[in-house]
């Protein structure tokens, strides 16, 4: 009789150093962003799992299945911050632009990177409340802009999670204070394209 493999989740490792994506995001942010609240998901979520039906399942999996509540919650959230603080680069080394197929989708249906661009800060800025913005592709490979509240992502709707950008309070507040849609636009600065173009890759 197999015994079931019960997964426990870590905080992941920012692939920069904590004052690396400065004046975008100061190091402070990014302290408590990463370092506490997302500690606290992934301690939430290793809580919550215990002898359950999704101790053994992969995080996108929980993220899919699970109904609305704790579990769900912490899952997506840990999906989220995790697709959010991997996209960014410093500022000097960021690919500020994308190319290739990618770049091409998104001026066939947008007619050019900055429309792109301004329909997403728009949706971001727009979000009532606590939650994120998300580029993503469908099945057949068309770009979607969602407004996903709280902690919820494209994936629960079948979607591939391409670019995010966070728009909860905690994420900004110590940098920008209430002025969310500065924030936004100054996260073109640290937006490292050539992630996003492997996740569209991507199957």
């Amino acid at each position: 009789m197999k015994t079931a493999v019960i997964i426990m989740f870590t905080l992941i490792n920012l692939p920069y150093a904590q004052d690396a994506l400065e004046p975008v995001i100061s190091k402070e942010t990014i302290a408590f962003h990463h370092g506490k609240h997302l500690q606290t998901y992934v301690d939430n979520l290793n809580k919550l799992i215990i002898s359950s039906e999704y101790e053994s399942m992969a995080l996108e999996d929980i993220v899919k299945k699970a109904p609305a509540g704790a579990v769900f919650n912490n899952a997506g959230q840990i999906l989220n911050h995790e697709l959010y603080f991997l996209q960014f680069n410093a500022p000097d080394k960021a690919k500020k632009e994308p190319t290739g197929a990618l770049a091409e989708q998104i001026k066939a249906q947008w007619g050019s990177i900055d429309a792109f661009k301004a329909e997403f800060e728009a949706k971001g800025t727009g979000l009532f409340g606590s939650g994120w913005v998300w580029l993503s592709k469908d099945a057949d490979g068309k770009l979607i802009i969602t407004q996903e509240f709280g902690a919820s992502n494209p994936v629960a709707k079948g979607l591939k999670p391409l670019l995010t950008f966070d728009v909860w309070e905690h994420a900004y507040y110590l940098d920008y204070q209430n002025r969310r849609a500065a924030h936004i636009s100054e996260l073109w600065q640290i937006v490292d394209w050539r992630v996003i173009e492997m996740r569209y890759e991507q199957q």
